[in-house]
């Protein structure tokens, strides 16, 4: 990592913000939550609206998932898949389905997506994610497809877990957080 890890000696934080990061973590501080404590409004700010990305959401959290480890690839964020792959696994993805989204994200996944190992609602999510990732702008095709297949409160939730880990993505590579040991 390019800056210290935090520690309360060297730069002291509300108790109640490191218990709240600590109680959504399951007990340990990861290497992104060592950097984010150099500034409490950021860790307080994160904690709540990642905490709610996370796990507050009605969609399909395998999407979300599969949205979120296409940016992790997309930008190299290498700490980002590290943890998100596992989830995306746990939510319902297989290991097929990632090692088709690794062969998407080498060719032009804004583009378009034909992997068959991928339903056609994962490569509509994936491209979606790369178009957001790469160019901001959407195709209006593309998002009529989404909108054939998901509510309103879906799309802005998907649109939102991309988004959010495009945040993400740019705080772990700018500052070079790795995964943990």
């Amino acid at each position: 990592m390019r800056i210290p890890d935090w520690t309360p000696e060297q730069h002291p934080q509300p108790t109640e913000l490191v218990n709240a990061i600590l109680a959504r973590r399951g007990g340990s501080l990861l290497n992104l939550d060592k950097a984010l404590l150099w500034s409490e409004p950021v860790a307080s700010g994160w904690n709540t609206y990642m905490g709610k990305v996370r796990t507050g959401l009605s969609t399909s959290r395998k999407l979300c998932e599969l949205g979120i480890c296409t940016v992790a690839l997309l930008t190299g964020a290498h700490y980002e898949y590290h943890h998100h792959a596992p989830d995306f696994l746990k939510a319902g993805g297989s290991q097929a389905e990632l090692e088709a989204l690794k062969r998407a994200v080498s060719s032009n996944p804004s583009e378009i997506v034909t992997d068959a190992a991928l339903d056609e609602m994962s490569r509509w999510v994936v491209q979606y994610a790369a178009q957001m990732t790469q160019r901001v702008q959407v195709d209006a095709t593309l998002f009529k497809q989404l909108q054939s297949k998901m509510n309103t409160t879906e799309i802005v939730e998907l649109t939102t877990a991309i988004a959010a880990y495009n945040m993400v993505a740019r705080l772990l590579v700018a500052l070079e957080i790795n995964p943990e040991d």
